[in-house]
């Protein structure tokens, strides 16, 4: 048998480089201590402080923002508990100033509240297969404390935020979001306001990083790629059709999704919910519509099928993976939220009420809570989580900004 520890530094560095995520690089230094020796990490902290976006459009010098990063994972089972109900879990995951780990819902910006009695206080990963889907950023203004209660999003900044270190040895970054006014705004370390980019023939509807560059979507589907100085390079010819674009990279390609809405009053509320709503317009999605990236011919091709990928449209990032990884029954569905499911009640959790899963096969779309098949993967937990604790005495903590790694969560309801 080979002896993996023996494997040139020169091999190592390659593999470390390769590694897309700071996550996988620190589990490739978990492997052994001579992995570990040969690939070092630097540690980093996310700025402590951003200045005010005000609602006019005019960047503000005062401070009023900081800045947190959260991480999706599917955490499978490990091997001790493989077999009936071992389905993986999907869950983000965020770390407060104060080392505290807190759960939220995948595709939402609330916690988990509150956490089920026999869930663990501390969870043991280091046996755990885990995968990092995705991960998104979001600026809190300075007087929000986290973690407090669900309401408490109220005082998040509620537009989209990319985030992009300019290069590995500095600490230089660079974030981009869209403005109330529906303008990109950037700002770059160093500087003291938002840099408001005035180019906007239409409203703006989402940005993604992609392949190492910043890249936005308007509400007609032109689509352009956003330089460090501020400038534009048109991409994509508009695409004319749906209310709402999302960008999501799916198997190494940028996609386009269109979001098809209408309004209905015929919405199927809690009896308690239901009057005090009546008669309201409810917006609904009613279909999507797919595209990808023509880097060259600059345009978007409509794609008929997904395959075996599933697309995640959530509140603050998209993201996809596959079926066979998600231990689904079939892809070619998008999973996304919609007020028109919402549906409140402890079993099904909170916000996974408001899910609904849109089949490419049908066209059809059904609220979460209908489709046991795939309703697993976010809620409850499966029953392997509680067993995995047992013998867990250590209490360390996964430090996801400075992307120091250990052995546990810790979690607090």
């Amino acid at each position: 048998m080979a002896d993996w520890s023996q494997l040139p530094k020169e091999l190592l560095d390659v593999i470390a480089k390769r590694l897309e995520s700071p996550f996988y690089v620190l589990r490739f230094r978990s492997v052994c201590s001579s992995w570990r020796s040969s690939v070092t990490i630097k540690l980093r902290r996310l700025s402590g402080r951003f200045p005010f976006l005000p609602n006019d459009g005019i960047s503000e010098t005062s401070w009023g923002f900081y800045l947190s990063k959260r991480s999706i994972f599917l955490i499978g089972a490990p091997e001790t508990q493989l077999g009936m109900n071992s389905e993986p879990w999907l869950v983000k995951i965020e770390e407060d100033s104060l080392g505290r780990v807190e759960l939220l819902y995948p595709l939402s910006r609330f916690q988990i509240k509150p956490m089920p009695e026999e869930f663990p206080k501390v969870l043991d990963i280091s046996a755990l297969p885990i995968i990092e889907l995705g991960h998104e950023y979001v600026l809190h203004y300075m007087n929000f404390r986290p973690f407090n209660s669900r309401a408490d999003a109220g005082s998040l900044y509620m537009e989209k935020v990319v985030f992009m270190y300019l290069d590995f040895e500095n600490d230089d970054f660079v974030l981009l979001t869209i403005h109330v006014s529906g303008k990109l705004a950037m700002f770059k370390s160093g500087d003291r306001r938002w840099n408001i980019i005035q180019e906007m023939p239409s409203p703006y509807d989402d940005v993604i990083v992609f392949k190492d560059k910043f890249y936005a979507v308007d509400n007609t589907g032109r689509a352009v790629v956003v330089g460090l100085s501020s400038n534009v390079c048109l991409v994509a010819e508009p695409v004319f059709g749906g209310d709402k674009k999302y960008l999501v990279e799916s198997n190494g390609e940028l996609l386009m999704v269109d979001m098809y809405l209408s309004f209905s009053s015929n919405q199927d509320f809690d009896d308690d919910f239901q009057e005090e709503i009546d008669g309201c317009l409810c917006e609904r999605t009613v279909r999507f519509t797919i595209f990808k990236l023509d880097g060259e011919g600059k345009k978007w091709i409509e794609v008929e099928s997904l395959g075996d990928r599933v697309l995640f449209l959530a509140d603050d990032c998209t993201f996809s993976s596959s079926a066979s990884e998600l231990s689904i029954c079939k892809g070619n569905c998008i999973f996304f939220t919609d007020n028109f499911f919402f549906i409140n009640n402890e079993e099904n959790g909170v916000l996974n009420g408001r899910i609904g899963v849109f089949d490419l096969d049908d066209s059809r779309i059904t609220p979460l809570v209908d489709c046991p098949q795939y309703s697993k993967l976010f809620w409850p937990p499966p029953n392997w989580v509680a067993l995995t604790t047992e013998g867990v005495s250590i209490n360390l903590r996964v430090l996801m900004f400075s992307s120091e790694f250990y052995c546990t969560l810790s979690f607090f309801s």
